[in-house]
């Protein structure tokens, strides 16, 4: 298997997505056929997506959902994302925290 990056170009991303479905797909002891009924596909949708000719979110939503991988589809896209810019922003507009003195005087009487 290999990594996926920024530098990856989307056909080799979906064929490599389709490699590892289809590896988890047997890891699950089901066939194609058994997958794709699970997942309300058609077989032939599923073959597509297994060699990376198909980029139908739907369909790969509907595959995760059947092998109980969705977990991982929220990191696609974050709902919030921490910005760069304001975070900098945010510091520098930050007022200095004023140091307290925690220091006693003592009078030289204390016993």
């Amino acid at each position: 298997m290999s990594e996926i990056n920024t530098l990856t170009p989307p056909n080799t991303v979906l064929q490599e997505l389709g490699k590892r479905l289809a590896k988890v797909r047997k890891q699950h002891k089901l066939s194609q056929v058994e997958l794709a009924a699970q997942a309300g596909l058609g077989v032939a949708t599923l073959k597509r997506i297994e060699t990376g000719s198909d980029s139908q979110l739907e369909s790969w939503i509907k595959l995760l959902t059947a092998l109980d991988l969705m977990e991982g589809i929220d990191g696609l896209v974050p709902a919030s994302q921490r910005s760069p810019m304001t975070d900098a922003t945010a510091s520098s507009n930050a007022k200095p925290k004023l140091q307290t003195q925690t220091t006693t005087t003592r009078w030289g009487d204390e016993s």
